[in-house]
């Protein structure tokens, strides 16, 4: 506990819990936009370096409870089917994850929260791609490369990869699975890679442990209301936030 307050204020900490919480419940509900909330939420609030370490483990382990919940045999059937897009996406998640610590945090933050913004309205206003089977195979090459980018440098990936999804029309149920094994895979990439960036170290460990019990709790009850409320509802719901936090990673950007 020590450790963790030489970090942080308790108000401060209190905070980002609210944020991992609330963060979790969205993750649960439509299977992705917890790394976004994370690193919005708590760069708005603390350094963008601490943010990113405390993304890292609720990430990690929501993505594996994620992929894996309908079992082995259909977490590799779908490990299978997007071999391109991990391949490309982990290269470039590695290579991007090292200039993390030599990029300005307000480039940081455009770059995240441009794509972020743009992916959200063509989503809201009912833009929805439609890719043949010719080119599918390119698809996974270059929008592996993009999200693993992305990825490296802000610990979230899920836009592009979502807008994949929907251009396959990729049913919902396999689409919640795939983003889980597509995402598990890039967080144990990233998480290995800011062990080598510096990011995450002894000491902002603390914080990266402090977020993931309420990142956890957020997501069963997330979960819980998947199951029991109409998914577009929540879907739409989401993106308006997205959109919000988007904004808001503009705006530091831009007023650093």
């Amino acid at each position: 506990m020590d450790a963790l307050l030489s970090l942080l204020p308790p108000d401060t900490l209190a905070i980002c819990f609210a944020i991992a919480l609330f963060a979790g419940v969205v993750k649960g509900l439509v299977g992705f936009a917890m790394p976004l909330i994370l690193i919005s939420g708590m760069g708005s609030l603390i350094d963008p370096e601490l943010a990113l370490a405390g993304l890292l483990l609720p990430t990690l382990i929501s993505n594996l409870w994620q992929g894996f919940r309908q079992g082995v045999g259909a977490a590799l059937g779908s490990l299978r089917a997007f071999l391109p897009f991990i391949a490309v996406g982990g290269v470039m998640l590695v290579l991007s994850a090292q200039m993390v610590r030599v990029i300005p945090p307000t480039v940081m933050f455009i770059l995240i929260g441009v794509p972020v913004t743009l992916f959200t309205l063509v989503q809201l206003v009912g833009w929805r791609p439609r890719l043949s089977e010719a080119q599918r195979l390119r698809a996974q090459l270059v929008v592996g490369g993009i999200a693993g980018a992305m990825g490296g440098f802000s610990g979230t990936w899920g836009p592009p990869t979502v807008l994949l999804l929907v251009a396959l029309e990729t049913p919902k149920l396999d689409q919640i699975r795939v983003q889980g094994v597509l995402y598990a895979l890039g967080s144990v990439v990233l998480t290995l890679a800011h062990l080598g960036s510096g990011v995450l170290r002894w000491e902002t460990l603390p914080f990266a442990l402090f977020t993931l019990p309420p990142s956890l709790i957020g997501m069963w009850i997330g979960l819980k209301l998947q199951d029991r409320t109409p998914q577009h509802l929540f879907q739409r719901a989401t993106m308006v936030v997205l959109i919000l936090a988007g904004l808001n990673l503009i705006r530091r950007g831009v007023m650093g």
